[in-house]
């Protein structure tokens, strides 16, 4: 059990380092949702399943508002991802 709280925790930094990292919307969002699914996992590892079933659906909630906002305001065709040029 301590091997999948390690996992879990792992993938957590990793997918917020993601969210601070990208040039798009499109793809931070993707990396918060990721993010905020192995943080509830690394929870429910811990023994607080309904604490974070209830985490997760008001960050779902808030990440949705978000993403519609900035992609209203961003628009772009062909967005920038990390092994693009432009997103390094």
């Amino acid at each position: 059990m301590m091997y999948f709280a390690f996992l879990f925790g792992f993938c957590f930094v990793f997918w917020m380092v993601g969210v601070s990292c990208n040039p798009s919307p499109y793809y931070g969002v993707l990396s918060l949702v990721l993010g905020a699914a192995f943080g509830c996992g690394l929870l429910v590892s811990m023994g607080g399943s309904f604490v974070s079933v209830v985490l997760f659906l008001i960050y779902l909630g808030g990440m949705l508002v978000i993403f519609a906002y900035s992609s209203a305001l961003v628009e772009e065709p062909y967005p920038v991802a990390w092994g693009n040029q432009g997103g390094v």
